[in-house]
This record gives structure tokens, sequence and C-alpha cells, in this order.
């Protein structure tokens, strides 16, 4: 399970900003135990955050951070060395100096049958890795797995440190077939370190990332293939059937062509029996969107990982968005433990009045945009919200941020001006 993620120096985050999934006082019951103590307090851990901004403030940038950490780890072996020298990194543009400040990735996570906590990060620069981080915390207990800085760039030196017994891989073989502008990590799993690999694969395994209209295709792929496949598709199918079922779709069955994978559903006739629509061409949008989303949606759940949505009323109806985040609160239809990070304009989510609030008050996350450019997050808890508080209409008055520098009417008398001006 992820605890907190933290990022610095990238797109529009210039400062050091931290996402917590770590239950507060405000929790509504939605938080799950974990073996960690803090302060002799059992820590509970959130299934759902929400991040919640105008349009511009970073939400989506927020994500991208996690995808970038993701693709480092996956690839910087193979790829980043294709550019000997260069990391494909993108720090905050609008400010030439922090093209010569380092930018940070880290995240803390809940790892293994018998849960350990470890913290896992990385400072990079355009050059190479500037210094890199492994801790793991059995019985509660920091142990340094490593400690990695580069040296003077005169030099090309780096350090590594390994404190303790905690990490028993072959330490000087990793190094040596390490490059500056390579991570540890991604190095250890390529020569098979079952501890280091482990690791690795909750990169590979977790933030899968949805994207409104741009990953639709092979989202759509993905619950096809889940139709299809021999050894998944009895678990599948009617799982997929019920859920397209309950969106109203009128959906009483799926025929695949295992071949092909050609999909036609099967919807009820007015004067009864059944019509074979073909999917691609014959259903609409909305059906398709959600056809889309169930491919990630049931891997994630079934895996217990981490799904990352953009703008998730793009891809959703606000109540079929409102029923995804259940599934993940709900312990019985979510049993692993699976997470949802999502970003969204849609403040119905957060009102009593349409969707009976979905959400706590300690999953709802804020990002603005300040005058120089840069995103800040925040929780909205750092507003003390109480439990019964309306916190649509908080949120829509700009109690929270979050919301357009708008007042009514002002886009409207803004066009009515320039075409004044253009007329005279």
């Amino acid at each position: 399970m992820l605890l907190h993620f933290r990022v610095t120096n990238h797109r529009s985050i210039r400062d050091e900003h931290e996402l917590s999934l770590i239950s507060t006082e405000f929790n509504e019951g939605t938080a799950r135990a974990t073996p960690l103590r803090s302060q002799g307090r059992s820590v509970s851990v959130l299934p759902v955050l929400g991040v919640f901004g105008a349009n511009a403030s970073g939400k989506s940038n927020l994500l991208n951070a996690f995808r970038f950490m993701r693709e480092a780890v996956r690839s910087s072996v193979a790829d980043w060395a294709k550019a000997p020298g260069a990391v494909p990194r993108e720090p905050f543009g609008l400010d030439p100096s922090c093209r010569e400040e380092t930018s940070l990735f880290e995240v803390d996570l809940l790892l293994g049958s018998e849960p350990i906590r470890y913290t896992y990060g990385f400072e990079l620069s355009d050059e190479r890795v500037e210094a890199e981080w492994l801790h793991a915390y059995p019985r509660g207990k920091r142990n340094v797995w490593f400690d990695r800085e580069a040296g003077r760039a005169d030099d090309g030196g780096e350090e590594f440190v390994f404190k303790g017994s905690g990490f028993k891989g072959t330490r000087d073989a990793l190094v040596q077939f390490t490059r500056p502008n390579a991570l540890f990590l991604t190095v250890g799993a390529t020569l098979n370190d079952p501890q280091l690999s482990a690791l690795y694969r909750w990169f590979t395994d977790n933030l899968w990332l949805v994207t409104p209209g741009a990953d639709i295709a092979a989202r759509t792929q993905w619950t096809q293939r889940l139709l299809t496949d021999a050894k998944k598709s009895a678990s599948y199918r009617d799982r997929i059937i019920r859920l397209l079922a309950v969106a109203d779709l009128g959906l009483t069955g799926i025929d695949v062509d295992r071949d092909s994978g050609k999909v036609s559903l099967r919807h009820r006739a007015p004067h009864g029996g059944e019509v074979s629509l073909d999917f691609l061409t014959e259903e609409s949008l909305g059906t398709h969107a959600w056809f889309a989303f169930l491919g990630p949606l049931l891997t994630v759940l079934d895996e217990g990982t981490v799904l990352l949505v953009d703008e998730l009323d793009s891809s959703l109806h606000p109540t079929l968005a409102a029923e995804v985040v259940r599934i993940f609160q709900d312990p019985e239809s979510n049993p692993r433990d699976a997470q949802l990070i999502f970003t969204t304009h849609d403040a119905t989510l957060l009102g009593n009045a349409v969707l009976d609030r979905p959400l706590d008050r300690d999953q709802v996350w804020i990002t603005t945009k300040r005058r120089s450019g840069e995103t800040e997050l925040y929780a909205l808890t750092e507003a003390k919200p109480r439990k019964e508080e309306n916190l649509e209409r908080g949120y829509l008055r700009g109690r929270y941020g979050g919301t357009p520098r708008l007042t009514a009417g002002e886009l409207m008398r803004e066009l009515a001006r320039q075409e004044a001006r253009a007329s005279a």
C-alpha cells in the first residue's frame, strides 16, 4: 500500500509537496488498518484520494510525477543509456534557474505478505542521478539498505553507503554496473537481486495511469484481453457483464470472437428478445468509456495495486464516478487493499444532495496555481471542515481554494468589451 508520495521540481510543481494517504482524525470510517504504529497509535491508510482544482492548476502534473517515477525505475538502465549522460526530466519551466536544481521523487509504502515499510527515492539533474536511497523499517526501526550520492562534477565519482545487514546483495558488483545516469534499483532488478527485484516489481505492477481520451483504445483492448484470455475470461466475463448492466446500458450479454477479439454486446429489444450490436461501430461513447475503464479497474482490484485516474469526471458520468470511489472504499469489493488516486473538477463528489458524498474529509486534496505559475498542493483538512459541513458548497464558493478566480459574468463582460473595442 502507498503511504506517501513526495515530489519537487517537476513540471508546474516547483517546491516540495507531499501527498499523504495516512488517515487523520477527519476520517469517517473508510481507512484500512495496517501493522504500523506511530506515537503509540495504529496507523491506517486511505484506499482513495481525490485531487480537486481549477484548470491548469497542476492536477495532471501530480499524476504525471507518479508516472515519471515509475518509468524511471522501469527504464533507466535501458532507455537512459541511449543518450549517455542525459536524464529525460522536466523541471519547472517558468524559472530558468530550476534547470540547475534537482528534481526529487520519493515513495513511502508497505510491501510484503507481512508488510514492511520502505522509503525509496532519488534526485535527478539533467546529466545524472544526484542521490538515491532505500530505507526499510522492520519492526519500526530504520535500516539503511543504501544511500547513494554523486561526487563533484569534476571527478565524476559516486559514494554508496550500505549500513547493517538489511541489504544482502552483492554490493560491489551492483555498484560497478551502475552508470551515473541509471538507478541502482533498476540495475539490481536487471541483475536479478531478489530484494531489489521485489521493490522493482512494485513499480512495474503499480501506478497505472488512466487518461481521458488519449489511451481509451489501449484500455479497450485491455478489457477485451480479459474477455478472450482462456485463463481469465471465465472469472472476468460475468463481472464485466454485471458492471456494464449496472451502468443502465440495457446490456444482457457479451459475445467475443476469440480469434479476432471482436466484441458484440447484446441488448434487450423493445418487444422482447435480444439485439446484438457491434461494439466499435454501434455503441455509444459512454458505453465505450465505461467498457475501457473496466479492464484497469478489475485488474487493479484483483492485484491490490494503485490506479491513477486523470479527470475521472471526463471518463465517467458523476454517478458512475461516485460508484467507482465506493468500490475502492468497500472492504468486500476491494479486499486486497487496492488504492485509487484521481483528479477531477466534479464538485458533486463533495456533496450530499445527489451522490451522498463518497469521500471522507481527509480523502480530499486541492491544487491551486500561484501567480508565479507554481502548483500548490494541500489537504482539505487544513481548513478543518466540520463533519456536517457542505463540502461541495464550500469548495464552489472558494472557501478551500482550488476554484477559478472568476466573478459571475466576468468572461461575458470581457468578451463584450472586446467586441465594443473592435466595433469602435
